[in-house]
């Protein structure tokens, strides 16, 4: 019987170092996941950010390259897993940064519309760095 006591202690610390373990791994794979979603619906909202604007800037895309529509459509799917995803500060800079790509025009030489798709850039990048910062802290 004396036996028996040191080596159920030793089990039951066992279990829980088991358990423990097992618990702290989901977490780290949990983290994981949520970090690698948040930059797939980053790098997909960025790039249909940049397609698009150069799309409506009436810029050169290639002949077989998406149109308008199929574009604003992988900028809302996008946008839609940032919603699910993220944090209220991303995603008001998302909404922002949408908002004002369907406002772009093309600029035909005028400073004003150049300086309105400079600012667009400039939240791009915003944007871009504050995705950056959550998805290091994740």
């Amino acid at each position: 019987m004396e036996n028996v006591l040191p080596v159920a202690v030793g089990a039951a610390i066992g279990f829980m170092g088991v358990l423990f373990g097992s618990w702290f791994t989901a977490r780290r794979q949990d983290r994981m996941w949520l970090r690698e979603q948040k930059l797939k619906a980053g790098i997909g909202f960025s790039t249909a950010v940049v397609q698009l604007l150069d799309h409506l800037k009436e810029t050169r895309l290639s002949d077989d390259g998406p149109g308008a529509n199929e574009l604003a459509n992988r900028l809302q799917e996008a946008r839609s897993a940032l919603y699910l995803l993220c944090d209220g500060d991303t995603v008001e800079l998302a909404d922002a940064l949408a908002r004002r790509v369907w406002r772009t025009r093309p600029s035909g030489g005028r400073d004003d519309i150049r300086a309105e798709f400079s600012e667009t850039l400039d939240l791009l990048r915003r944007f871009t760095r504050q995705l950056r910062k959550e998805i290091a802290g994740a």
